[in-house]
């Protein structure tokens, strides 16, 4: 019988379940694993990133946006503790992956060794399954048990592999099970579900869709639905980009981060079709004395966010086709059309702002950066979103198409994601244009990545946006908490010089004219370049606030085109409580934005204090 070292035997079943690459970072305690790359380097392409938690948040990536399980390693002790921020991320958003973490030799273990700790219960928390080999012959039986499990459980599976264990030989003989692993297949919705909601359906006056990732093979099924019922659709922030954004009826994500129409329709409806949606902020959203239709495969989700009247344990795809055909068409309500009417006013304000008629200091307001990305990028692009206010401007000024990819880290919302998001697209999907979009405070934790797209020449085009906060924090402090700004200034940085340095071509931008050039001489390369935005320091519109009866509040926004709710439920013949329409201005809010006025674009007379105490 042929003999196979268990490091060899541990890639070998990666290999066979069709995994070709996997990301990380090389460590004494993983030399045999390292010298297994080495020797099956026309199988496997090692990635190696500058951080472990890179690596991770890679492979919690690659399967956001293909499908297929990432891999990640981390060498023992410090190696294996960079590993979980990303796979806290593939826990949070229910993202399969398997992380590959050495520990010292057997006889080693358990006697206060370099780099040894007990590294098991650091991972039961965060791992849908985690093991140690107790021997060699297990490697390979326990790899592909990682990756059933990490799929049948979506979220990460971690194997901890003795340094020894993984230079001695085992017989080759292990069977893989990856020719058993088939594609989920969820139950249909039993008839007396599809009768119960129907019937809601009809009764509705003014009623609404609210979908999330669940509802991503659903896109068509989703407008047809919205279309046959004349309902204005919503979803949570990673919804988008599964109906595309010009789609009318869809006004886009509910919260701070989505625009006016959605966040105004959403209190005034009396039905909610929610449909594979678990954000965590929809607790906070939609009527309480709404009904609520909720399709789901998962019956731990059902009535977690709100009270639901009509639950559907089945397929979105499956559901949304049963209802379509069951039920009768309706004609447009009030509440539609005067969302139609708000989401339009909206697009034309955004719009007007797109050859940056306004300045801030020389910067560049967001509309006219956006309107060239929209423009110029790829109809089938990918984008790689940080976590910060460019998930805001993505959420309100990225128009995708339905062919188009994105990914962020969603309920985790760690900062730094961009970057290693970027470098699994590229590694993922080779063929597709990659866009990796952040701020500088996001970039800023991970911006060592940009030797590892270098050293692949990988096809990314880099997009910082600066402006010398972090900006969602800010905002937080400021329309929330209404407090003195703390802890958020960024120095202004050259970040095109530290690309330069990273072996990137680099450009800094403070126009749309100078930002589209960049874009185009990027498009003739071969490899990676980055663009440092100069960005305007005046915040987006804030939702939160809203206060459009407030001269102040319209005046620092720019915001005289646009007309509160009030206006459309009026013009359309929307019964409303006449204190719902736009939000009352109060003193809170007048605080806020006094603070906003003043706080947001000036220089500090200190120091700027550079360690903030946000979270990620």
């Amino acid at each position: 019988m042929a003999k196979i070292k268990g490091a060899n035997a541990v890639l070998d079943v990666m290999y066979k379940w069709g995994i070709d690459h996997l990301y990380g970072f090389p460590g004494g305690s993983f030399d045999s694993t390292m010298n297994a790359i080495y020797e099956m380097q026309d199988k496997i392409k090692f990635i190696e990133v500058r951080h472990e938690e890179a690596g991770a948040l890679a492979a919690s990536a690659e399967y956001k946006l293909t499908g297929k399980l990432g891999v990640c390693m981390g060498s023992a002790g410090p190696g294996a503790i960079h590993l979980m921020n990303g796979l806290y991320d593939a826990k949070y958003d229910k993202t399969p992956m398997v992380a590959l973490v050495a520990n010292v030799p057997t006889p080693r273990q358990d006697i206060n060794f370099f780099q040894a700790f007990d590294e098991m219960p650091w991972f039961r928390d965060v791992a849908v399954w985690v093991h140690q080999a107790k021997t060699k012959e297990a490697l390979p039986v326990l790899m592909d048990t990682a990756i059933r499990q990490a799929y049948a459980k979506k979220g990460p599976a971690v194997l901890v592999i003795p340094k020894d264990f993984g230079w001695q030989e085992i017989e080759d003989n292990y069977r893989v099970s990856a020719s058993n692993h088939v594609a989920d297949n969820y139950a249909a919705p039993t008839a007396e579900s599809i009768e119960a909601a129907t019937k809601l359906i009809k009764e509705a006056k003014n009623p609404v869709v609210y979908f999330g990732l669940g509802a991503s093979a659903a896109a068509d099924e989703l407008k047809e639905f919205a279309d046959k019922f004349k309902m204005p659709m919503m979803s949570s922030y990673l919804g988008k980009g599964i109906v595309e954004d010009s789609f009318k009826p869809y006004l886009g994500t509910i919260g701070r981060i989505g625009g006016k129409a959605p966040n105004e329709v959403q209190g005034h409806t009396d039905l909610v079709v929610w449909v594979g949606n678990n954000s965590p902020f929809s607790v906070l959203w939609f009527p309480k004395n709404a009904k609520v239709i909720q399709i789901d495969v998962d019956p731990e989700k059902q009535g977690k966010r709100h009270s639901v009247d009509v639950s559907i344990l089945a397929d979105a795809k499956k559901s949304l086709r049963a209802l379509i055909d069951a039920g009768e068409a309706r004609e447009e309500s009030p509440l539609y059309k005067a969302a139609l009417a708000d989401r339009e006013e909206w697009d034309a304000w955004t719009a007007s702002f797109a050859d940056d008629h306004l300045k801030d200091e020389g910067r560049v307001r967001q509309e006219p950066i956006w309107d060239v990305i929209n423009k110029e990028a790829a109809d089938n692009a990918v984008f790689a979103i940080d976590v910060g206010n460019v998930n805001m401007d993505h959420a309100r000024l990225l128009n995708m198409n339905g062919k188009q990819r994105w990914t962020t880290s969603g309920l985790y919302a760690t900062m730094g994601y961009g970057s290693p998001a970027a470098i699994a697209a590229a590694t993922a999907m080779p063929d597709r244009e990659v866009w990796h979009l952040a701020g500088d405070g996001g970039f800023a934790m991970m911006s060592q990545e940009l030797l590892t797209l270098a050293r692949y020449n990988m096809h990314v085009l880099t997009v910082v946006f600066t402006n010398e906060t972090l900006g969602f924090i800010e905002a937080e402090q400021r329309d929330e908490s209404n407090q003195p700004l703390s802890g958020v200034i960024i120095p202004d940085n050259d970040w095109a010089k530290v690309a330069e340095g990273m072996n990137m071509k680099a450009f800094t931008v403070h126009d749309k004219a100078e930002f589209q050039a960049a874009v185009e001489e990027w498009k003739k390369m071969d490899g990676p370049a980055f663009i440092d935005v100069k960005y305007t320091k005046h915040m987006a519109y804030s939702t939160e606030l809203n206060t459009l009866d407030d001269p102040e509040f319209v005046k620092y926004y720019h915001a005289e085109a646009l007309h509160p709710f009030s206006y459309f439920a009026e013009k359309f013949g929307l019964e409303i409580d006449a204190a719902s329409g736009a939000s009352g201005h109060s003193e809170d809010k007048a605080e806020a934005l006094q603070v906003q006025a003043t706080s947001s674009a000036s220089t500090p007379e200190t120091a700027p204090d550079t360690s903030s105490g946000a979270s990620h």
